[in-house]
């Protein structure tokens, strides 16, 4: 199957079962696991997927399942799924970025629906890692004074002030800039500015 891959972690073999057939009805790749465990152990989900999770599960909950995906730095859309319906508890999964907290049994429709939302993100965040890796290689192609001007200019300086906080000459300043311009690709300030923020390029 080519499409997106779902994951199921629930400890509920039946709630497994029906989850799986439900979305290989809807021709996504599904993955089950019957622990939080033993999902993290499968190893990093593929760029374009997401995951159903059972909230209260033996051993790790699904609450901590989201926090250790954050430690680990695996920006995994959450679908949280529970037999008990808890306010709290959802408020707090979706500050902690879940996408959805659905109480069971839930409806095929709107299990769906929230799927295709977590796909969607998932499909941002690839791209939102993808963009910041090519602004990070940029950016580690210039040299220390080119990033100081780089810095200064999507500051919003003018060169003469680069040039007098850096101690520089105009000119250099513009010779440094050209070349930042170059090596980014940038063709304008507002360009600059994309770059440096996602290369996290600080003053």
């Amino acid at each position: 199957m080519n499409g997106p891959t779902v994951f199921v972690v629930d400890d509920d073999p039946a709630v497994r079962d029906s989850l799986a057939l439900l979305l290989e009805e809807g021709n996504f790749a599904v993955e089950t696991f019957d622990s939080a465990d033993a999902f993290l152990a499968a190893g990093r989900p593929a760029p374009c997927s997401c995951a159903i999770v059972d909230i209260r599960m033996p051993g790790m909950d699904g609450m901590q399942l989201q926090a250790e995906l954050s430690r680990r730095g695996v920006r995994l859309p959450l679908i949280f799924l529970t037999g008990h319906g808890d306010i709290s508890l959802s408020v707090r999964a979706i500050k902690a970025g879940a996408i959805d907290f659905l109480t069971k049994p839930v409806t095929g429709t709107a299990l769906l629906e929230s799927v295709q939302l977590a796909l969607l993100e998932s499909e941002r965040l690839r791209t939102q890692a993808e963009t910041m890796q090519v602004a990070a290689a940029r950016v580690a192609c210039l040299t220390e004074r080119e990033r100081e001007v780089m810095v200064l200019a999507v500051e919003g300086l003018a060169n003469k002030e680069i040039a007098r906080r850096l101690g520089i000459s105009h000119r250099t300043v513009e010779i440094h800039k050209a070349r930042v311009m170059h090596k980014t690709g940038a063709d304008t300030l507002i360009d600059l500015a994309r770059i440096a923020e996602a290369g996290r390029l600080r003053p």
